[in-house]
């Protein structure tokens, strides 16, 4: 096993000893991202607070029912082509062949859709899974899935997602591993993602590591995760002695911040190098940027107009979506129509305001220092 962590603001010529970047982990408008977290953000935040407040007034004014905004969820901007091409265009800046890996949460039709076109060809169908257990739930980066039985192995996969049976797991893990093309990641496997706790996360983490290990070709060094912890699942992954690969989990419009290098020429090529235990890991200089004013930008790029939407949800409010209590799903847009609840929109505009290129450069100033990343 040799897994290599380059960091390219200190070693600029590592890029230049491999043929192919590989970007691995990045989402679409097909990833459904849950509301949940604006109710902890409420708690930090009175602006928003207010605004969730009177948000639910007026549904309730409205509609007589009760807003609850584990029932909503957000997409990202960017359609397959469109993510296809800037994680292209990132790795061809420093001259390199291009893999491009899509992963959106539990659908793959980003990815099937660039079946399609020409220049896309030999892109893989992968798909980030998300896996309950126990008490949590992890998300598993499955990648290349061989076209002809796509479909098919991500219903299977899908209907454990939906209604988890014991031992059915174990069948579909191993199924998977017997596939030689097909490479599965364990993706940010110490993010306490629903809040158990830390170390709680952690135990469970290896209980899972343990159960199923034998079925995972690597963890993930995750590109929008901060250092400290990108720096525990290393020492996780010596321990389980796997290797640890690039994953960006891009879902707006800043390119990943960790991709791979490798010789290999296709997808299958480097699977079967990781597979083998060898990896090599380039992060990108912008993984420096301070890590909460990363997720500040990344905010601020959701909330943007985009005008050549691939599917005409132009404005932050087409792109969020609720399930009625009708059981209909409807666009944000579409439930408050011209009159956004007056919170909604000053929390939106000074988010917004806060874009403008002289405001960032002063809250870059005002955020804490860059990542210290050391090796």
């Amino acid at each position: 096993m040799s897994s290599t962590i380059h960091l390219q603001w200190s070693d600029a010529e590592a890029a230049g000893r491999f043929r192919t970047g590989v970007s691995l982990h990045s989402h679409t408008l097909h990833s459904r991202e849950s509301l949940e977290f604006i109710y902890q953000a409420a708690r930090r935040a009175p602006l928003l607070k207010a605004a969730i407040r009177h948000g639910e007034g007026l549904y309730r004014q409205r509609h007589g029912a009760t807003l609850d905004l584990s029932r909503g969820w957000w997409t990202p901007p960017l359609g397959a082509h469109d993510a296809w091409l800037l994680e292209k265009s990132q790795i061809e800046t420093f001259g390199r062949d291009a893999i491009v890996s899509l992963t959106d949460h539990d659908n793959i039709e980003a990815p099937v859709s660039l079946q399609a076109l020409d220049e896309c060809r030999g892109a893989p169908i992968s798909v980030e899974w998300t896996v309950p257990f126990g008490p949590t739930f992890f998300h598993l980066g499955v990648h290349n899935l061989p076209a002809e039985r796509a479909r098919s192995l991500w219903a299977e996969m899908d209907s454990y997602r939906q209604k988890p049976i014991e031992g059915r797991l174990a069948e579909i893990l191993t199924a998977l591993a017997a596939l030689d093309r097909v490479l599965m990641v364990f993706n940010h496997p110490l993010w306490d993602e629903t809040g158990i706790g830390q170390a709680a996360h952690r135990e469970i983490a290896l209980a899972f590591l343990r159960r199923y290990g034998p079925s995972l070709q690597a963890l993930e060094f995750n590109g929008l995760r901060p250092w400290k912890e990108n720096r525990s699942v290393l020492a996780l992954a010596r321990a389980a002695q796997k290797p640890v690969i690039s994953g960006g989990d891009r879902h707006a419009i800043e390119p990943n911040a960790a991709l791979n290098l490798t010789n290999a020429g296709t997808f299958e090529e480097f699977a079967e190098e990781v597979r083998s235990g060898w990896s090599s890991v380039l992060v990108m200089r912008h993984y420096r940027e301070p890590f909460a004013l990363r997720i500040f930008h990344n905010m601020l790029d959701v909330l943007r107009t985009y005008e050549r939407h691939a599917n005409g949800w132009r404005l932050w409010s087409d792109r969020v979506f609720y399930l009625w209590h009708d059981g209909k799903v409807r666009s944000l847009s579409e439930l408050f129509g011209e009159r956004t609840p007056s919170a909604v929109s000053v929390f939106v505009g000074a988010m917004q305001f806060a874009s403008t290129p002289g405001v960032r450069r002063f809250l870059r100033g005002a955020f804490a220092a860059a990542e210290e990343v050391t090796l």
